[in-house]
């Protein structure tokens, strides 16, 4: 199904339910009287957040040095560079990567996410189409393989004879076997669309490759692909031609040691920080244990942190979606959920219930409509493309997405990333809050913490990551200026503290009532909160167990959980159903492959020697 920009569901105050009160419960609305248990009470304490104090690792994005003080072709500066996508100045990173990556050197690059990188190397006037590929792109995801496929068209618009091409799920075999027939210079793929084409496509061919480039490659490894990288190495290695690899990410993991130390030879290691004078050196066969401890982020990112008992967490993220999108001006939000079914199911709720006229004929605040997207991997891939294009180009909306949208993706003007389960590590917290913020521009974070959670922000800030706290009584104070959830009686705004306080929990309980009501309308909405609920559940079993003292399943109410999706208790047997597999949970079915073991790159090739000692690898972070 494609995701509804405005309202397609009858509003849960139609529900046809019978009352057991006396009519003053019903309020000025004509609301059915539903027992809806106290969101207010029976919660956990939520305890203050006091951030410890960081330095926290600043990279300057840009520099004063212009593209043309390197040795790039005019053409593609004064033409590409400058015109079509605008850019003047190089980037810290940029600065210290691309003369590297001139020379010919091997090299490990690491920089905050968003900070740019220009693959302005591959300009050949003796190259033709039927040359076959030049350079090989490995991205992790299907999003991630079409924005670079797009980035190098435009790049090589003046350069006809350099033909780009993108491999990937989800996309007809026989029309991709076309192309590569006809002949891919710059060929983008995913790790396992590549490997089926190595192992079933005569026509595929690497006899001219000089660079391959692995962007993001950290997640590449996390998503069980290591297997997939060594099947494409062993046959790039075939040809016995030298060549560059380049690796682009923001974290450094334990992972791409391994593949640099079993790949690379001497690569030169590239960081961008403040304060660091020698940012280009040596870097030996294991990365430096320094540059994964602390993690970059953008230096106009503003970090915030919520912390939201379980039962509130639905009404409380509704309430934050209203205030930015309904009552503030062009905001557009990514909301990250830890689940596929869970993406279907807020979608479904969010589009009936938020996205409903008011029944109010006042004008004071002008209603404006609310655009849902979501993206994750369950989606067919031509859905996933619509809405992907379709995001990148609107002015206000909220996406709804699994982490296929936290690596390298480029989704312009979002101004926040909420984070409404929180992420598996802190490199992926980074990952996360890197769609915003972008190149020097300004944008913000919400990360969504339960009472029992809130070590996570000492977690953070062990990697130099500073939060400031949000409180959830000034988010949910947004729905006193929304009349279609108000409560019993009329509201005077001279009235005290306390009765504000009363005011803004009635109105998040009805809200609450009409979530629930539209959950219990009928079975299939209720069956679907319950896979919502079981797979959010799966998800929270598959932190890693460094992280299990912080995410444990046995710190979970269920009840209060249950209430989060709507329902009015825990399902019966919900304990039995939860299982381990992360296959389950994750964003894997029809799009990753995930194991709960890693796998380790043991390929006898790649360690018995085969491997050219004089082929060149970079990698860039």
């Amino acid at each position: 199904d494609k995701p509804k920009t405005s309202s397609a569901a009858k509003s849960p105050s139609k529900v046809k339910t019978f009352p057991k009160k006396a009519p003053e419960e019903h309020g000025d609305h004509g609301r059915p009287f539903i027992k809806t248990s106290s969101l207010f009470r029976n919660n956990p304490e939520i305890p203050d957040v006091l951030s410890p104090a960081v330095n926290q690792v600043k990279e300057k994005v840009f520099t004063s040095n212009t593209f043309e003080e390197l040795n790039l072709h005019p053409h593609l500066v004064r033409t590409n560079l400058n015109i079509v996508l605008n850019v003047i100045s190089m980037t810290s990173v940029q600065k210290k990567t691309i003369p590297v990556l001139m020379s010919g050197k091997d090299a490990v690059v690491r920089s905050q996410t968003g900070s740019g990188g220009i693959p302005g190397l591959l300009i050949d006037f003796f190259l033709q189409r039927s040359d076959g590929p030049l350079a090989v792109v490995i991205v992790p995801t299907r999003e991630l393989a079409l924005q670079s496929f797009q980035m190098f068209q435009k790049l090589l618009k003046p350069f006809t004879w350099i033909v780009p091409g993108v491999l990937m799920g989800g996309e007809k075999r026989k029309a991709e076997k076309a192309r590569l027939r006809k002949g891919i210079n710059v060929l983008i793929s995913t790790p396992g669309r590549l490997v089926d084409h190595i192992k079933n496509t005569l026509s595929i061919a690497f006899s001219a490759v000089r660079w391959l480039i692995l962007d993001e490659a950290d997640r590449t490894l996390d998503l069980g692909f290591e297997k997939d990288l060594t099947v494409i190495l062993n046959a790039l290695n075939a040809t016995g031609l030298a060549r560059q690899n380049v690796l682009l990410s923001a974290t450094l993991t334990e992972g791409l040691s391994r593949l640099a130390s079993i790949s690379m030879k001497e690569p030169v290691s590239i960081h961008v920080s403040e304060g660091s004078e020698d940012t280009v050196e040596a870097c030996p066969q294991a990365a430096p244990q320094a540059l994964s401890d602390s993690y970059a982020v953008p230096e106009r990112l503003q970090q915030h942190v919520v912390v939201v008992p379980s039962k509130l967490h639905l009404v409380c993220l509704a309430a934050f979606i209203l205030t930015k999108c309904k009552f503030e001006q062009r905001q557009k939000l990514i909301v990250f959920i830890s689940s596929c079914e869970a993406v279907e199911f807020l979608l479904t709720l969010f589009t009936a219930v938020l996205c409903v006229k008011p029944s109010t004929t006042s004008t004071k605040h002008t209603s404006t409509s609310l655009n849902f997207y979501r993206l994750h991997g369950n989606m067919r891939q031509e859905e996933r493309t619509e809405v992907f294009q379709e995001f990148s180009v609107c002015k206000t909306g909220i996406l709804l997405c699994t982490d296929v949208a936290a690596r390298g993706l480029d989704l312009p003007q979002v101004t926040w990333i909420v984070q409404y389960n929180p992420s598996v590590s802190a490199a992926e917290y980074v990952h996360r809050v890197g769609r915003t913020a972008r190149i020097g521009a300004q944008g913000s974070s919400l990360l969504f913490l339960t009472p029992s959670e809130t070590a996570f922000v000492d977690v953070l800030a062990n990697h130099n990551i500073s939060l400031s706290e949000m409180k959830m009584e000034d988010i949910l104070a947004t729905l006193m200026k929304d009349e279609r959830f108000k409560g019993r009686g009329k509201w005077d705004s001279k009235r005290s503290a306390a009765a504000f306080e009363q005011e803004v929990r009635d109105r998040a309980t009805v809200l609450q009532t009409d979530f629930e009501n539209y959950v219990h309308a009928n079975n299939e909405s209720l069956q679907t909160a319950k896979s919502a609920l079981q797979s959010f559940l799966r998800a929270y079993t598959t932190y890693p167990s460094s992280l299990k003292h912080i995410f444990h399943i046995r710190s979970l109410h269920l009840g209060h959980a249950a209430k989060s999706f709507g329902l009015r208790d825990a399902p019966q047997g919900l304990g039995s159903s939860i299982t381990t597999n992360p296959a389950n949970s994750k964003d894997s079915k029809k799009d990753f492959k995930i194991t709960k073991k890693k796998k380790t790159l043991t390929d006898p090739k790649l360690l018995n020697g085969s491997y050219n000692v004089n082929q060149k690898c970079m990698i860039i972070y």
